[in-house]
C-alpha cells in the first residue's frame, strides 16, 4: 500500500467522513478522498480538506499557527482551559468521557482537543481555518485523534454519528448562529449531547474603543493584521499592567484584552501572548453576534433538546442539552 494510501486510511477511522455534498461513502483517490458522485476533496499533511480557498476565518488561521501553544495547559502549567471544559460539560459528561466519540467544531490549535485528550475520548477535530495545520502539530493524529478541515454548517458526516458534540469560543462568529447550532446538533447521536457557548452583550465594554479599531483591521491581510496588533499590545498592555485600581476603567475604553484580573496565575510571558491572541481574535472576527440566555435556550427548545442547561458563565452564554434517545 502506498504511503498516501495508509495516511488516508488513518483518517478514516469511525464514524467515517462522507461527502459534505451529498453524504456518499467517501473513499480514497490518489491524494484526495473521492464520492461516487464524482465530488473529490484533497488529503493533504494527513488531512482531509473539504473546504478551499480564503474563507471569513483565515484570520483566526493564522492567529492560531502564531499562537498554537498559547492557551495549552500543559504550556501556561495551568487548568485554565480543562476548568472551563469541566464546567462547560458539567461533572456527568466530564467524568464519563472516556471512550466516547467526540466531535470538536472549531478546534483552533486544540487547547481543548488536549482536554478531551487526555480525558480518554476519541476526537475528531474540526475546523474552517488552516488553524488544523497547528493542531495536527500540538496533537498527531492517531487511533483516538484525527483532523479535518471542513465548514461546520456542512460538516462531512453522516448524521446522528457522535456521543458529543463540542463547540466553545466559536458559534458566534459563524454567520447565522441558529444555523450552526442545528447544523451541530445533527451530528449528535440519540442519548448523546450538544456543547457549546456563546458571546453575550457586556455593558462594560459599552465605551470600548475596539469597534472602531475593528473597522480598521477587517481591512487587513491575516499577517498584517497579526503585526499590528503586536504594535498595539506593546502599546497599551504596559499601561494596563500599571493601572492599578484604575484598570478596570481602562479596560472598558482600551482595545486590548488583557487578563490580570481574571487569570492572575499567568506570570507576564504568558499575560502578553493571551493579549496578543484575544486582542487579535477580537479585532478580526468577521462575525461578533451576541445571544442572551433565553434567546440560546429558545434555539434548543425549538430543536427538541432535553435535560437543557442555559445560563450565564465564562465568555457569554454556555449551553448544553440531550438528544432524547
Amino acid at each position: 500500500m502506498s504511503a498516501t494510501h495508509a495516511q488516508t486510511r488513518a483518517v478514516l477511522a469511525s464514524p467515517p467522513f462522507r461527502c459534505p455534498v451529498d453524504l456518499d461513502e467517501l473513499a480514497p483517490a490518489g491524494d484526495a478522498l473521492a464520492c461516487a458522485h464524482g465530488h473529490r476533496f484533497a488529503v493533504v499533511a494527513r488531512i482531509p480538506r473539504f473546504v478551499s480557498g480564503p474563507t471569513y476565518s483565515d484570520a483566526f488561521g493564522a492567529q492560531w499557527r502564531r499562537y498554537r501553544l498559547t492557551q495549552l495547559d500543559s504550556h501556561t502549567g495551568t487548568a485554565i482551559s480543562a476548568d472551563r471544559v469541566r464546567r462547560c460539560l458539567g461533572e456527568r459528561l466530564w467524568t464519563g468521557l472516556e471512550g466516547l466519540d467526540v466531535l470538536e467544531c472549531g478546534c483552533g490549535a486544540g487547547r481543548f482537543t488536549e482536554v478531551l485528550l487526555a480525558r480518554g475520548a476519541r476526537v475528531t477535530s474540526v475546523d474552517l481555518s488552516d488553524a488544523v495545520d497547528a493542531n495536527q502539530e500540538n496533537f498527531a493524529q492517531d487511533e483516538r485523534h484525527r483532523i479535518a478541515q471542513a465548514d461546520l454548517r456542512r460538516l462531512p458526516f453522516a448524521p446522528r454519528s457522535f456521543d458529543l458534540v463540542f463547540c466553545l469560543g466559536v458559534d458566534q462568529h459563524t454567520p447565522e448562529p441558529e444555523q450552526t447550532i442545528a447544523a451541530l446538533y445533527e451530528h449528535v447521536k440519540p442519548g448523546g449531547w450538544l456543547v457549546f457557548d456563546h458571546y453575550t452583550r457586556r455593558l462594560g465594554r459599552a465605551l470600548s474603543l475596539a469597534p472602531l479599531f475593528r473597522r480598521y483591521f477587517l481591512r487587513l491581510d491575516p499577517e498584517t493584521s497579526l503585526r499590528r496588533t503586536e504594535r498595539l499590545v506593546d502599546a497599551l498592555l504596559p499601561l494596563h499592567r500599571r493601572a492599578g485600581r484604575l484598570r478596570p476603567l481602562l479596560t472598558r475604553v482600551s482595545p486590548v484584552l488583557d487578563y490580570y484580573e481574571t487569570l492572575p496565575q499567568l506570570d507576564d510571558r504568558a499575560q502578553r501572548e493571551w493579549a496578543l491572541l484575544d486582542t487579535h481574535d477580537a479585532l478580526t472576527d468577521r462575525y461578533k453576534h451576541v445571544r442572551t440566555p433565553g434567546q440560546i435556550r429558545a434555539v434548543l427548545d425549538a430543536l427538541g433538546l432535553v435535560d437543557v442547561r442555559c445560563e450565564y458563565g465564562g465568555n457569554g452564554v454556555e449551553a448544553r442539552g440531550r438528544r432524547a434517545e
